[in-house]
């Protein structure tokens, strides 16, 4: 094992993978971030994928920069971790080549026809109310799509990995993963950390078989050594250990020092999540799984924002071109002059609310969702709409605050702020208001990236466990106190305007749905 003093954390994304390099005190040394152009295709409406390869050569090409940056570097790397996007589908032959691109987590296809469930599975979920449920599950499932959709290429698949073992294959050779990343369309048992029971029912509502799966590892362990060739394209150590880490979003809550059910981790992404990590399984959302952390034993209670700080970029997109051109020219994010130009209006959007139901969620909300720009009048502006978007998405990470904290029976006292959007003042300020908590940035915002190394700490023997590890390496970064006055205003808006609104709308919702 090598003597060196740095950690590599490999961080795929949708939009972009990133090498981060920390020491063991969580500090970040080194950076290379490689764009995914595009992050997907779409062949046809609401299909996305992309070829998984793309994600591969991206990392080998993350790592060269690293080196061209400090030749030095390699000699000094102890072990490295991958985290990785959730729920992207690879499928591979019997050479281990893809069987056609991956099939992205945004993907919307659905089967046309799913495997059929024996009568008493079937008679247990009508008589939970689950049989919707069911069947969205598995027309959702990649692997029934390529069965009903494309059943040559099914017949061919030797093995159904999400991204995450795929390319943890590139690295060791062998068909192994995180228990943390299986958050897909799999037979996985989510409160036992392991494949589904031999008799359980996700093996007849999905089409892959136990032999097509990975060897499954918890976090910190070791899933292998680098190959030979893995090691020549990264510019790396033959033999250098990769430890498993678990999914983008697990890592990013132990990155961000969240591995107590009193603090949680609010991560403003594509989809924004509140989430909290406890030792115990619990369901928050009745009949939704609370996913694997990334350390042993625990889990985190997650509610999704499913278009979350997407909205952002649609709002950039759609309403704001000139701006997105001004920040180019001036070398600056679009965002921090977006901030700019809301720090004028006061709370509350003078009475302008967005109901960031943009997508159907899990179970909530329902199928039929649509989101909702209410109260215009002619004193607003796009800037009211921007900042209404992030007051919006802050009420709706609070109702998720709330399910939390009612089903766990453990109130959140700590708020740690994470993802692209935390880089907004603004939207930190209004997250400290509506929550009635300080806000609080970590010391990086490249959380996912600290959570993988902080599993390869452990990994390492550097640390005893995640909890010391993450103790010594997550350092409290700015801190956004909540104004009392906005605290009260966001308060009334919440109670009498945002909560319940959703299902004031639900029949406009339905009625739109049925009419089109």
């Amino acid at each position: 094992m090598s003597d060196g003093d740095r950690l590599l954390a490999i961080d795929v994304g949708t939009q972009s993978v990133r090498a981060l390099v920390f020491d063991g005190q969580g500090r970040l040394h080194a950076r290379a971030q490689i764009p995914i152009e595009p992050p997907y295709h779409a062949p046809q409406p609401g299909h996305a994928e992309q070829d998984a390869r793309v994600f591969w050569q991206a990392m080998v090409s993350a790592c060269q920069q690293l080196h061209a940056n400090d030749p030095a570097l390699a000699g000094r790397i102890a072990g490295l971790a991958l985290t990785a996007q959730r729920a992207t589908s690879v499928f591979v032959d019997a050479d281990d080549e893809p069987i056609g691109p991956a099939i992205s987590w945004l993907d919307k296809r659905r089967a046309a026809h799913v495997p059929s469930l024996p009568w008493l599975w079937r008679g247990l979920f009508a008589g939970l109310g689950l049989t919707a449920t069911i069947d969205a599950f598995q027309r959702a499932a990649p692997a029934n799509w390529r069965a009903a959709h494309a059943p040559e290429a099914h017949r061919r698949t030797r093995r159904a990995v999400l991204l995450s073992g795929y390319l943890v294959h590139r690295l060791i050779g062998e068909w192994r993963d995180s228990v943390s990343a299986q958050v897909g369309y799999l037979p996985f048992d989510y409160k036992r950390r392991r494949w589904a029971a031999a008799r359980d029912w996700k093996w007849q509502a999905v089409a892959v078989e136990r032999e097509q799966l990975p060897e499954l590892v918890e976090p910190g362990e070791p899933l292998g050594e680098l190959s030979a060739s893995a090691a020549e394209a990264l510019g790396l150590a033959r033999g250098l250990p990769l430890f498993s880490a678990g999914a983008d979003k697990a890592c990013e809550v132990l990155g961000c020092g969240a591995i107590t059910p009193k603090t949680a981790c609010v991560s403003l992404g594509t989809t924004a999540t509140i989430n909290t990590c406890r030792d115990v399984y619990r369901e928050v959302t009745r009949f939704v799984p609370a996913y694997p952390a990334a350390m042993p034993g625990h889990f985190t209670d997650e509610i999704q924002i499913y278009r979350g700080f997407w909205l952002v970029s649609w709002f950039k997109q759609e309403f704001a071109p000139d701006t997105v051109d001004a920040a180019a020219r001036e070398q600056r994010a679009a965002e921090a002059l977006l901030d700019e130009r809301i720090a004028p209006i006061a709370p509350g959007s003078d009475g302008l609310i967005v109901l960031p139901t943009w997508s159907p969620g899990v179970r909530i909300p329902g199928p039929e969702a649509r989101g909702a720009i209410i109260g215009f009048t002619d004193a607003h502006s796009r800037a009211h709409v921007y900042r209404a978007i992030l007051e919006g998405l802050a009420f709706a990470l609070r109702e998720g605050r709330e399910r939390i904290e009612k089903r766990s029976r453990t109130p959140i006292t700590r708020l740690r702020v994470s993802g692209g959007g935390s880089q907004s003042d603004q939207a930190m300020q209004i997250l400290a208001n509506v929550f009635a908590l300080p806000a609080e940035r970590t010391h990086t915002h490249e959380t996912s990236g600290l959570g993988a190394a902080i599993n390869a700490a452990v990994g390492l023997g550097w640390y005893a466990d995640h909890a010391s590890a993450a103790r010594a390496m997550v350092h409290e970064g700015e801190r956004f106190e909540p104004e009392p006055g906005a605290v009260a205003l966001y308060e009334r808006l919440y109670r009498d305007v945002f909560t319940g609104l959703y299902n004031r709308l639900k029949p406009v919702f339905i009625g739109i749905r049925d009419a089109l």
